[in-house]
């Protein structure tokens, strides 16, 4: 994605663009929040303060109102996360009422269960470890997740109720149907479901919903300037855990996050896009996804997130 510099060259690309098929996106979502939380006994919503996840907490709200949000919000913090987010997602937490609990990579270092090959490897992947050691300690049930279909090939394949077995694994070839709004919802002793209630919905319809329902966001999603350096196509951050390799020069571009994660895997791209509606213009003309855009961790190879999937990942 090139960055724009004059968006009102750009009606063009929308002449027609509506968005009442939110209403239905969001009257989808609520349903299916109301469903877990009638089915399962101890469901909790994947929180990280990133925009999906925003967008869900959005419909929740609607859902059930300020305060009364039935189920507790959970992140898996690696410790690598941009401290913008994480503020964010303290604050959000705060403004509704709703339970935060923060579970860390770190505690799990320090118990053994991860083992980095090197101090500065990504702790993304081993998220899975520190999620699953949340499931067994809160016993949960049902996590509801904020991925879409559209990100990326793997999460194409999942249902929106996705079974988990006893050992918190995914089973691709093992999927159960789903009907119209018919989920099975069955579990068997320490199985549990993961949840995607905007399996739906697509990168534009999330920015498009963002900009109809005036959802604040974290400043890291629109342009602002940022160190960085070009490496196999993806404009990586200049930080302590990203630091320039021998050879390489640091160049100051005008860049925002199509998506926000781990630090050390979670690119920006080029874009002068200051505001929502300046953002849905920009994804109108987007021709990659937004992981093949920005994440380092999916182009190690065509399966990554899969297997990542299958051995317990969000």
């Amino acid at each position: 994605m090139n960055a724009r510099t004059d968006f009102s060259l750009e009606p063009e690309l929308h002449p027609t663009l509506g968005n009442h098929h939110l209403d239905a996106l969001e009257e989808e979502t609520i349903f299916i929040l109301r469903e877990v939380a009638a089915a399962f006994e101890r469901p909790a919503l994947l929180f990280s303060g990133g925009k999906d996840s925003l967008v869900l907490l959005k419909c929740a709200e609607k859902a059930f109102g300020i305060g009364r949000i039935p189920y507790p919000l959970l992140m898996i913090d690696t410790g690598h996360n941009y401290p913008e987010v994480t503020d964010f997602r303290d604050l959000r937490a705060q403004q509704l009422g709703a339970k935060l609990i923060v579970r860390k990579v770190e505690d799990s270092m320090a118990r053994g269960t991860v083992r980095l090959a090197h101090a500065l490897e990504s702790r993304n992947v081993h998220q899975s470890v520190t999620l699953l050691e949340a499931i067994e300690e809160f016993r949960f049930d049902a996590l509801i997740g904020g991925a879409r279909r559209d990100e990326e090939k793997a999460r194409a394949k999942e249902r929106i109720f996705s079974h988990r077995d006893g050992f918190g694994q995914w089973q691709p070839k093992a999927q159960r149907p789903e009907l119209w709004t018919l989920f099975n919802t069955r579990l068997a002793p320490g199985e549990h479901f993961r949840v995607f209630p905007i399996s739906n919905w697509t990168e534009l319809d999330i920015w498009q919903y963002i900009e109809r329902e005036q959802i604040a966001l974290p400043q890291l999603y629109y342009t602002h300037r940022r160190e960085v350096v070009e490496r196999r196509g993806l404009l990586v951050p200049v930080t302590p855990l990203t630091p320039l390799r021998e050879g390489e020069v640091a160049v100051t571009r005008d860049v925002r996050f199509r998506t926000v994660g781990d630090i050390t895997c979670t690119c920006p791209v080029a874009s002068l896009a200051g505001s929502a509606a300046e953002v849905v213009i920009e994804t109108l003309a987007a021709d990659v996804s937004e992981r093949g855009a920005t994440r380092m961790d999916d182009k190690t190879s065509d399966a990554s997130m899969e297997k990542r999937k299958k051995d317990g990942y969000f």
